[in-house]
């Protein structure tokens, strides 16, 4: 299972691209967790109102059906940028050098293939929403904004494995042991390390 990942940067092109990207990555992964605000502020103005005036939200669920897209997607880009994704890196983390850069070659170009079929499908299912005006049940809210959530995160999400693809291919014929642009997966041990320096970082010094 995949751990906690640290992303070198550096001057090349990659590195840039890799940057900018990550820019759009963290806008989007803010919108993502926004949404999640709104939909807790929902579910209690929901309950208040019908424990209290009898009135709930008008159409709730759908609303909500509506937003889960929106949490749901918008991040997946960003969070594969960190290495965040779960994956059994079991044989994987025995790995070093050209070894480790060649396998995760393979497994990315395997994830990008997967990715750009569910790009594609999920296109047509947005485009089949949009023709057909697809709505909610209850207030008859549209479906195709939702829909075409996916796949414009999954092209995201495309784009990024490119990148991981780039520099993996460049690490691999460079042999570096520190590559850039790409998560370098850190053990339990320095996770931990990293995070305990974290929380003494922000505590006030004490007077003696």
């Amino acid at each position: 299972m995949s751990g906690s990942a640290s992303v070198q940067t550096d001057s090349s092109l990659l590195s840039r691209i890799d940057q900018w990207v990550y820019k759009l990555e963290s806008w989007l992964a803010m919108i993502a967790g926004s949404t999640i605000l709104i939909l807790v502020f929902l579910a209690v103005i929901n309950v208040l109102g019908r424990w209290l005036f009898n009135v709930p939200v008008r159409g709730y669920i759908d609303w909500v059906e509506q937003l889960m897209a929106v949490f749901a997607f918008l991040g997946i880009a960003y969070c594969q940028r960190l290495g965040g994704h779960i994956r059994m890196d079991l044989f994987v983390g025995l790995m070093r050098g050209r070894l480790l850069w060649l396998s995760e070659c393979f497994t990315t170009l395997a994830m990008l293939a997967v990715t750009m079929v569910l790009t594609y499908g999920s296109y047509l299912h947005f485009l089949r929403a949009y023709n057909n005006g697809d709505s909610s049940i209850d207030i008859g809210l549209p479906t195709w904004p939702a829909k075409l959530i996916v796949p414009i995160a999954l092209s995201l999400l495309s784009l990024r494995l490119l990148l991981h693809l780039w520099g993996y291919v460049r690490a691999f014929v460079r042999n570096d042991e520190t590559p850039a642009a790409i998560p370098l997966i850190e053990d339990a041990a320095t996770v931990a390390k990293r995070e305990a320096e974290a929380i003494e970082s922000r505590q006030p010094e004490t007077r003696s």
